[in-house]
């Protein structure tokens, strides 16, 4: 279906039930602030985001050592606001230490299942607790303490969740890194970080084959020379032999398990440093997004996700990630918090076969799930036939992000895995963002890719190029009006960027770079990264609108639509497509995608080129790299490439393209 406005009339695809929305945590946060529904609670957050932070942290039972004196602090400007003033926690105190002598402690926490589904491993949370104790402790002894930056670069494996606590809890800054990297990211990024350490695998198993992952991180190092130490997971053991370099590397069980089972806190400023995360900027090098031990807890894990998205203390939670994206850290702190569970699966979600995905769903009971619409994309490529031979019951709720569905795989994820019962609780915000700008919650029927409104406290508005509000219907630029909780806190050791990147585009705003519409029913649509932007004989437009009408063909995959120079036009269209499995990529198909187009668009949109592709370049979360698209369309520089899942894909599509 087309998302556009006069769409408007089409029935819902989900609504609610007055009992599930009765018995909804949004409900129960609602009756806690004496507001009558969610809209008038966004109101009164966007009107005082301090009242809001103060309601969620006791509805939610936010621990600290000593009180903050000031819940927020403006004093030096939006983009320099201040929460939780003079007051000290830790993301592990909230996380792990909170259910220490309750019932909680001794049940299971994490569950692993290795690439061979019979490599299978449990933590209870004292287990669990006990073991980021001793790593913590083996970090102390090796001189690592508070502000140090430690890199966590590790496949899926319990000791990468543990490692994530283990930093926090001596007061360390964590820095995620993506498994797949290869040399060059690690270096710009450890470098950049000052990293005193990293913690590692000598390697992982990457679809039946051994991946090296000590030897490229050495290879890194040998021009990082602020890394004194590096703790290293024997996860391949003889398959793999590593060189280790006396009094930098250490082995994880040679360093680790002597050490002590139990270890106290660091107690830590709220607004102090506890995770910086890189995202890759269109140009120049990646981009230091610092958390700190309140924004990621209390925009993420507490506003959204539990009192938005109806996380809950007896979920098991599962969304395939790796920890070098900011899913890491939810797979981390989500189900922590609350007293959930989590599945951690090594490996791809098609390897060994192709049901592995709705298998780990059905052997391992998951009740929360997350998915990429990417993922469901290329799951769906497979036929319904495979999902369907599981048994999915245990799913109680599903939830999406990382970028904008279209309209058929978002159906079939409805039907074929949620059973046109289940909603998928539609999210997206950002690295710098620490949570989400837009929301959907249990109150609010669903259509295809919608989100049911702002994220609580964030100021969002929908602006032109100059800054002025757009009606109802039309594409703007999503902006917010003021810092909430989450927000990076500048950028590492960057303050002028962090100005230039976000807060002086539109001054008094921060741009966000995502293209946004709402309509006449309330509902909230993302069409893609504004930088993406298509303006046909002057109207502009974001790629996911088109990308929707060609995906509703069935005969692709997946799609990315740019915009190239056009003297008549001002730009005109490419659409560079994945055909589905078994398609022939002939001049037909070519045709009827064009069609599709000019029956959807007008034919002022008839593309320029229709190109078929392999795959399209994807970053580490999922995200289809439209700018690398458009640049190698047009011969030009396609900038960092570092956060590139398939960086072969580039080189592919240079190749088809060079020939369409």
């Amino acid at each position: 279906m087309s998302l556009n406005p006069a769409a408007t009339d089409a029935p819902f695809d989900w609504t609610p039930t007055p009992e599930l929305i009765e018995g909804s945590v949004l409900t129960a946060f609602l009756r806690h602030v004496g507001e009558k529904n969610f809209e008038s609670l966004s109101a009164r957050a966007d009107a005082d985001p301090g009242w809001l932070m103060e309601q969620v942290f006791q509805f939610c039972d936010f621990r600290f050592y000593k009180p903050y004196t000031q819940m927020l602090d403006l004093s030096g400007g939006q983009p320099w606001a201040r929460w939780c003033v003079g007051g000290t926690t830790n993301i592990v105190l909230n996380c792990i230490d909170r259910h220490r002598d309750t019932p909680v402690w001794d049940q299971t926490f994490l569950v692993w299942e290795g690439e061979n589904p019979e490599e299978q491993r449990g933590l209870s949370y004292a287990e669990f607790d006990a073991e980021i104790c001793r790593l913590a402790g083996a970090l102390r002894q090796l001189g690592v303490g508070k502000g140090d930056v430690v890199g966590i670069y590790m496949p899926n494996l319990p000791e990468t969740f543990i490692a994530f606590f283990a930093i926090l809890k001596i007061g360390a800054i964590v820095m995620p890194l993506f498994s797949g990297f290869g040399p060059q990211p690690l270096i710009t990024r450890l470098q950049d970080g000052g990293a005193r350490a990293v913690i590692t695998a000598d390697g992982t198993w990457r679809r039946g084959s051994v991946g090296a992952m000590k030897p490229v991180l050495d290879e890194a190092l040998a021009q990082v020379p602020c890394v004194e130490h590096v703790v290293v997971v024997q996860r391949l053991g003889d398959k793999l032999p590593v060189a280790m370099q006396a009094g930098r590397d250490h082995w994880w069980h040679e360093r680790v398990a002597p050490q002590p089972a139990t270890l106290a806190t660091e107690p830590m400023d709220a607004d102090a440093a506890a995770v910086l995360l890189y995202t890759s900027g269109t140009t120049g090098k990646p981009k230091g997004c610092v958390w700190t031990h309140v924004s990621f807890l209390g925009s993420m894990v507490t506003r959204d996700m539990h009192i938005c998205c109806d996380f809950r203390a007896g979920d098991r939670y599962f969304f395939l990630s790796d920890m070098g994206w900011m899913v890491g850290a939810m797979c981390a702190c989500i189900p922590s918090y609350f007293g959930g569970s989590l599945l951690v699966a090594e490996g791809t979600p098609d390897y060994p076969d192709t049901g592995r995905f709705w298998r780990l769903i059905q052997n391992h009971k998951v009740s929360y799930l997350g998915v990429a619409p990417t993922l469901i994309r290329n799951l769906s490529r497979y036929g319904n036939e495979e999902v369907e031979r599981y048994d999915l019951s245990s799913l109680r709720m599903l939830h999406s992000g990382g970028e904008a569905w279209t309209a058929a795989p978002w159906r079939w994820m409805f039907e074929h895995v949620g059973k046109r019962r289940l909603p998928i609780l539609n999210i997206v915000g950002g690295t710098e963002v620490g949570g989400c700008n837009l929301v959907s919650t249990l109150h609010h029927p669903q259509r295809p890719s919608s989100f049911a409104g702002p994220g609580l406290g964030v100021g969002l508005g929908i602006v032109s190029e100059s800054g002025e509000p757009v009606a109802d219907g039309q594409v703007g630029e999503l902006v917010l009006r003021q810092a909430s909780i989450g927000m990076t806190k500048s950028l590492w050791k960057d303050d002028a960027r962090y100005l230039d990147s976000y807060w002086n585009t539109l001054p008094g705003l921060w741009v966000h770079g995502d293209f946004v519409r709402h309509d006449a029913d309330g509902m909230y649509y993302v069409l893609g990264r504004s930088d993406d932007t298509i303006k046909v004989s002057g109207k502009r437009t974001g790629p996911t609108e088109i990308e929707n009408l060609l995906t509703a063909t069935g005969t692709v995959s997946e799609v990315a639509v740019i915009g190239v120079p056009d003297e008549s036009k001002g730009s005109a269209l490419v659409c560079v497509c994945v055909p589905m499995p078994g398609l022939v990529a002939d001049e037909a198909l070519r045709q009827r995608l064009s069609k599709a187009v000019v029956d959807g668009m007008g034919t002022s949109y008839r593309p320029k080129s229709v190109v078929f592709a392999e795959e399209l370049p994807k970053t580490r979360n999922l995200k289809v790299m439209r700018r690398v698209v458009r640049a190698v369309y047009q011969g030009g520089d396609p900038g960092d490439l570092s956060a590139l899942v398939n960086p072969q894909a580039v080189e592919d599509l240079r190749l088809r393209m060079a020939g369409s």
